[in-house]
Order: structure tokens, then C-alpha cells, then sequence
């Protein structure tokens, strides 16, 4: 087997896919911050799991495997260079100095690219049927970033497993708390599906003392499979913005249950129209029971309490492809006002003394 290279945008859960195609046999360089780079060039990444049939979480450490692991800087990697390029930072950082030029030259390779944000990108959008890509600009921080990209080489995967970084550890520990799979859909090119799908084989035969290792990668035929993660996000993830602070995901989801499951079952309707199969979502009580044991507020919430300004607006993108096709949520276009809210106030900058 001839080790593909893998450039993953983003090392905090970039790290988690690094690491599976690490343990794969395969070789992944991460971009990321100096500090970052020089932690995972001296340690490698550090991955804490739960493993079926094992006490405890697990440990799996990126040194001395077949495959190799490597970090940097976005000036110190060559798009070109590479068979998989995977985009794994929130939507806003790819307007940040350096890594909006690596991600122009990531376009301009023309190398095939598997984003794995939350906020699907306008150029996978762009490969939907009957999208208005004009209407939905104005949800992206910067828009015209993706223009530059060719649909055809880039697709989508769900990041369903829930990870975060011990705030007390390093920065390249990362704790998978629900190790649920990576679902991407396929490309346009057969070619590049087949390197998609030696992928997803390699790392489902990944074994730790013999015991099956979670958090697989799902390759599936409909582009739509990415979509079921938009109803988990709206029902939790989302609902943990409040007016007067943040709540942890699952009081958002189990604070009115009936409220949720309503939630969940109008995105899933949209996404059905939208040209989803309901084979392929995943049904509410299964996401509920998940959600259970999510006792901290999502990434989005916390980045507003911080006084982020600006956040992945998948909740903004939802709403304005619902309008689209005629459909509305009440509930929908509460907490879309409600993180409008709260931006806005992050955005204004008090005077630094009052005048009198």
C-alpha cells in the first residue's frame, strides 16, 4: 500500500481524523499554531477515547506508528504536495492572516478537498440541486473565499463525534466524549472517491490490543448524508445561546423535550426536501440519548460568552434555505435572533470613559 498524504487545516479536531489516518498507515500534516506545531512535532497527538469493552477511556498516541504526523505553520506546507486536503477549522478562521492565502492556494491546486466544519462551505453547496448560492452569502464570514474552489473536487463529511481539549492538558490532547463516525459524501470523481473509500477500509480495520477502535470514517453516495448533522445542531448545539448567558447541550435538548423533538423533526423535513433520504438521518431519540451526557455548552455557545464576533452561522444558513423553499420555524428564527443578539453586542466596543 503507497501511504496517502493527508493536509489537514486545523489541529484541534483536525487531530482526532490525523490521528485515525495516522493509525491507518497513512501520513497527515496539520496547520496550525506555533505553539500547537511544536507540541505535536515533539509528542505527536494524544487521544483519549472510550472503546467498547474497555474500563475508562483509552489512550492512543500518534509516536511511533507506521504512519507519520507532522505540524506547521500556513506558510510551511505546499497544497500541491498532497493526495487529500481536509478543511477542519471553524468557518471564520480561513479569513485570518496566512491561512486565507494557504486556503487560496489549496483552490488553485486543485487537489480534491473533504471539509469537515460544521458550516458547510459554498462550494459543496454549490453541488445541491436548485441552491441560490447568492442568497446564502451573507451567512459566511467571507464569502468570496470559496469561489475560487471547483465544486466537483469538494465535498462535505458530518462531524459527528463530540471532542475537546482538557483545558488542565497540553494542546495536543484531545478527549473524544461521544465517538460516534466521520460521514462524508462522495466526490464527483470516482478516482477520488476510490481514495475516500481506501481510507474509510484502512481505518476500519484500526485495532488497539485487539479491540476495535470508534470513530470510523463513512463514505456514502448521497450528498445529503451531511445534512442530518444540521438537525443536532439546531436542536442542541445552537439552543445553547441564550439571552442572558450559555446552557450546557443537554439542558438545551432535554429542558422541553417536546420543544426538541419538534426542532429535530422540521430540519429533518427540510433536509427531505432538499433531496434527503430519512434512511439516512438519524432519529431523535438516538440523538437525545447522546445528548444526555453532553454537560458543556457547544464550541458555539462558549465562543460567544468569550465575546467571539464573529461564529459558524449554520443556524442563519438553515433558515435562509428554508425560506427558500417556502418553509419557517418559530423557534428557528428566535435563536437566530438571539445569536444576532448576542454578536451584536460582542461587536460594540463601549467608549472607554463616559462623558459627563
Amino acid at each position: 500500500m503507497t501511504p496517502l498524504n493527508v493536509l489537514i487545516l486545523g489541529a484541534s479536531y483536525g487531530s482526532l481524523l490525523a490521528t485515525k489516518i495516522v493509525l491507518a498507515g497513512h501520513n497527515a500534516k496539520m496547520i496550525c499554531l506555533p505553539a500547537e506545531a511544536d507540541l505535536f512535532n515533539a509528542e505527536g497527538a494524544i487521544i483519549r477515547t472510550p472503546v467498547k469493552g474497555r474500563d475508562g477511556l483509552v489512550e492512543i498516541r500518534t509516536s511511533g506508528l507506521a504512519g507519520q504526523l507532522s505540524a506547521g505553520g500556513p506558510d510551511d506546507a505546499d497544497p500541491a504536495a498532497f493526495d487529500l486536503i481536509v478543511l477542519a477549522m471553524q468557518e471564520p478562521q480561513y479569513s485570518s492572516p496566512g491561512v486565507r492565502d494557504l486556503l487560496q492556494s489549496v483552490a488553485k491546486s486543485g487537489v480534491p478537498c473533504m471539509s469537515i466544519m460544521n458550516m458547510p462551505p459554498l462550494s459543496f453547496m454549490k453541488r445541491l440541486p436548485a441552491m441560490n448560492i447568492d442568497a446564502l452569502r451573507a451567512c459566511y464570514a467571507e464569502s468570496t473565499l470559496w469561489d475560487a474552489f471547483d465544486p466537483e473536487k469538494f465535498t462535505l463529511c458530518s462531524p459527528d463525534p463530540q471532542a475537546f481539549r482538557p483545558p488542565e492538558e497540553n494542546l495536543n490532547v484531545l478527549q473524544v466524549r461521544l465517538p460516534t463516525n466521520f460521514k462524508a459524501a462522495v466526490f464527483a470523481d470516482p478516482a477520488h472517491n476510490a481514495m475516500l473509500r481506501q481510507l474509510e477500509s484502512d481505518i476500519a480495520n484500526i485495532t488497539v490490543d485487539g479491540k476495535d477502535v470508534p470513530v470510523k470514517l463513512r463514505i456514502y453516495d448521497s450528498l445529503f448524508v451531511p445534512m442530518a448533522k444540521w438537525s443536532m445542531l439546531l436542536t442542541g448545539n445552537y439552543q445553547c445561546v441564550q439571552r442572558d448567558g450559555v446552557r450546557p447541550i443537554r439542558d438545551a435538548v432535554h429542558g422541553d423535550l417536546a420543544a426538541s423533538a419538534e426542532m429535530y423533526a422540521w430540519v429533518d423535513e427540510l433536509a427531505r426536501a432538499l433531496g434527503a433520504d430519512a434512511a439516512d438521518q438519524v432519529p431523535f431519540e438516538k440523538y437525545a440519548n447522546a445528548a444526555s451526557s453532553l454537560l458543556k455548552p457547544s464550541s458555539a455557545a462558549r465562543a460567544i460568552d468569550g465575546g467571539a464576533r464573529t461564529i459558524e452561522r449554520v443556524d442563519l444558513l438553515v433558515q435562509r434555505i428554508a425560506a427558500s423553499i417556502g418553509m419557517q420555524n418559530d423557534l428557528l428564527d428566535e435563536t437566530v435572533a438571539i445569536v444576532n443578539e448576542r454578536l451584536d453586542t460582542n461587536r460594540f466596543e463601549p467608549p472607554l470613559f463616559k462623558v459627563a
